[in-house]
């Protein structure tokens, strides 16, 4: 029993295990299952096996730069959907109180108040001053 558990350990000896990305196709890989036992296509099942490849692959890989980098990569992407979305739920969330807009010189989102007409705003970000006009 202990040289079958020496020969397993060696084989997940430098392996980069699950990450995030890992995690993600994974959760790619159910849901295609699930929507599949809707449809039924062979074509889904196809897709849905080649995700699951690919997470093995992931997960039994050594080439653990190659596999960070790709998680990495992953994480960014993550985090700016995010900033996208929180960006969109607040603007309906603020819809009577404020309004939004990008600065003309660092494209930071800056929140102001809902009063109509022309300003001039002060980007808390890089300090420039621009013009802005509130419709009510």
């Amino acid at each position: 029993m202990g040289r079958f558990r020496d020969k397993l350990l060696s084989v997940f000896r430098g392996c980069c295990g699950i990450d995030s990305f890992g995690k993600f196709t994974l959760v790619v890989y159910v849901i295609i299952i699930l929507v599949n036992l809707f449809f039924g296509n062979p074509y889904v099942y196809i897709a849905a096996y080649a995700v699951l490849a690919y997470t093995l692959f992931r997960f039994f890989s050594k080439n653990t730069v190659k596999r960070s980098a790709e998680n990495r990569k992953y994480l960014k992407i993550k985090k700016n959907i995010g900033i996208e979305l929180k960006l969109f739920f607040d603007r309906f969330r603020y819809i009577k109180t404020a309004r939004f807009r990008k600065c003309s010189h660092c494209r930071a989102i800056v929140k102001l108040p809902n009063v109509g007409g022309k300003h001039t705003v002060k980007c808390p970000k890089c300090g420039e001053k621009f013009d802005v006009n509130i419709l009510l």
